[in-house]
């Protein structure tokens, strides 16, 4: 029986087990038929993801089922394994944990990390206006800055930020996902933070300047979701880490008002509104004046003098805006929306 690829593969191939912090623990035979699918969580154009249980330990998990054929098809075998690469390496809060890979002779397998309370984007969907108070928006912003700055102290630009890419665990805290459109900097696969982390004191507060770990690295793909691409991907002039600044923009303005600023009729009035329009901000919901700061710092079009594009992550945190934000405890605090288990 073809499940896809999740079962009736006996060539299935030991590719590397994970402890739950991402950190190697043993060689051991598993493959598809170490799993019983639960019935399927989405699908793209390379292949799908599916809710299954392990049948030794009965424990739930995401398993992505990606197609060699597809995969070459078109051209996405560098996106695959970049993406395996980073779960593999990460052992982070807010980033899904990846307890398996292996592959058989057609497809690949990723075995993360289930997150009960399913795509950010459908948590925001029901919400009153689809949008959050700004504290609690605040909450969330706080998390993704938190992911981004591992990821690029790692030497990875993520590149691909949006609701429907971040996860609610079961616990309420976000998870990032979906990494197949990251970059990494370092063409060794050594990452950038090794060598490139540098520590710097502001208010006598040791920061670390992720920036640096990254700082000389620009790609010139044109990748990302239509409503928060950002002026440099379109202008074709490459991109730096800055683009996930932009982005996170982007993400806090839509948390807020329940749409993205610049969204036109179509593809080429969305581009030209990015392009040519500054943010506008709504008189309801009314957000504070240090809010709508932080979304047009974020947002400057000039990616040189856009937040975060000094010194990475460490800038964005020190922005006014986040100033009762206590980063070390987040994963600690309870999240703003919960997720009820049936």
């Amino acid at each position: 029986m073809n499940n896809g690829g999740l079962a009736g593969s006996p060539r299935a191939t030991f590719r590397r087990t994970y402890s739950s912090s991402s950190i190697k623990v043993r060689d051991r035979e598993v493959g598809p038929s170490s799993f019983q699918k639960v019935r399927m969580l989405g699908k793209g154009d390379v292949g799908k993801v599916y809710l299954v249980r392990e049948k030794q330990t009965h424990k739930l998990y995401a398993m992505k089922v990606l197609s060699k054929k597809e995969m070459i098809k078109r051209n996405k075998i560098k996106r695959a394994l970049a993406e395996e690469e980073i779960l593999a390496g990460s052992n982070h809060p807010f980033i899904v944990t990846l307890y398996h890979s292996f592959q058989s002779d057609d497809y690949l397998y990723l075995c993360m990390e289930y997150c009960l309370g399913g795509e950010f984007f459908r948590a925001l969907q029901t919400r009153p206006g689809k949008c959050l108070p700004e504290e609690d928006a605040k909450f969330y912003a706080a998390e993704v800055v938190a992911a981004l700055e591992y990821l690029h102290l790692m030497g990875f630009i993520y590149r691909d930020l949006k609701p429907e890419n971040i996860l609610l665990h079961e616990t309420g805290h976000i998870m990032l996902s979906d990494f197949d459109l990251s970059k990494q900097s370092d063409p060794n696969g050594q990452g950038g933070a090794p060598a490139g982390i540098r520590m710097m004191s502001a208010s006598g507060v040791p920061l670390v300047d992720t920036r640096s770990c990254i700082a000389d690295f620009r790609t010139n793909s044109f990748v990302g979701t239509e409503e928060y691409i950002c002026p440099e991907v379109i202008n074709g002039r490459g991109h730096s880490s800055a683009v996930d600044w932009w982005t996170v923009g982007i993400l806090v303005y839509e948390m807020l008002y329940g749409c993205t600023p610049f969204k036109g009729a179509n593809r080429h009035a969305t581009f030209s509104n990015v392009l040519r329009n500054e943010p506008s901000f709504p008189d309801h919901p009314a957000t504070t004046t240090l809010c709508k700061s932080i979304i047009k710092k974020l947002l400057i079009k000039d990616e040189h003098r856009r937040l975060g594009s000094q010194t990475g992550a460490s800038e964005v945190k020190q922005h006014k805006w986040f100033s009762n934000i206590s980063w070390g405890l987040l994963r600690h605090q309870k999240p703003p929306i919960v997720p009820k288990i049936t």
